[in-house]
């Protein structure tokens, strides 16, 4: 399966996409660790798609490192200054992309040590997590989760975008969390993330997923 990712979305099972992006990651070595983002909003659980790739990597001969951009989010007193539920914040402030790519992007990019943080920051505490300094092995594979995660110039060797449509986003998003609709709109118009991944997985019906990629898929 190959294509062009702004083309006809192919469907496929849940199993059979964790095995096409499994393939097509451990295939991949650009001389450091790999450096995979799952981008989606969390209406479409971009977590639980880079979790089924654990094994599956593993099994590859390949290291996963899981790592959540929840935890490197900025302090509450900086993403929540505007208040709980401001969207613009939302959008601009709650990641530490600066953070992100020093104690972690970079680390495991060209050059870097190899030596980085799985955690810097916890939301539900606000502290820092106090996590130490992981030694990340040649054939490791990150996979990082999170919204609003392309176009921010983030140095990235693969990315997935999970794809909602309006109504699914709508309809799918916590009544808690509906508050973040309007930043997740901006991102679709300003970002187009569907546009700038190398995989779209359009993800209304979690159970019925669709594929698009500018990378072949086996």
């Amino acid at each position: 399966m190959s294509g062009d990712a702004g083309g006809n979305p192919q469907p496929v099972s849940p199993q059979r996409l964790t095995d096409l992006l499994a393939s097509l990651v451990a295939d991949r070595d650009p001389g450091h660790p790999l450096r995979v983002a799952i981008d989606g909003a969390d209406a479409a659980d971009p977590g639980a798609l880079a979790d089924s790739l654990t094994d599956p990597l593993r099994l590859r001969g390949r290291a996963p490192i899981r790592v959540s951009t929840r935890y490197f989010w900025r302090p509450a007193s900086v993403r929540l200054e505007y208040g709980h539920e401001d969207a613009d914040a939302y959008y601009t402030d709650w990641l530490d992309a600066a953070a992100l790519r020093r104690e972690l992007l970079d680390r495991l990019g060209p050059g870097g040590d190899r030596r980085y943080l799985p955690t810097l920051w916890d939301p539900a505490t606000d502290r820092a997590t106090r996590a130490g300094y992981a030694q990340a092995p040649a054939n490791a594979v990150l996979l990082l989760d999170g919204p609003l995660l392309l176009g921010q110039g983030l140095p990235l060797d693969l990315t997935v975008h999970m794809r909602l449509s309006t109504p699914a986003l709508r309809r799918r998003t916590d009544p808690r969390q509906q508050w973040t609709i309007p930043a997740l709109d901006r991102y679709e118009r300003e970002v187009g993330p569907q546009q700038l991944a190398d995989v779209v997985v359009r993800a209304d019906d979690p159970r019925h997923p669709a594929v698009q990629s500018r990378l072949p898929l086996d």
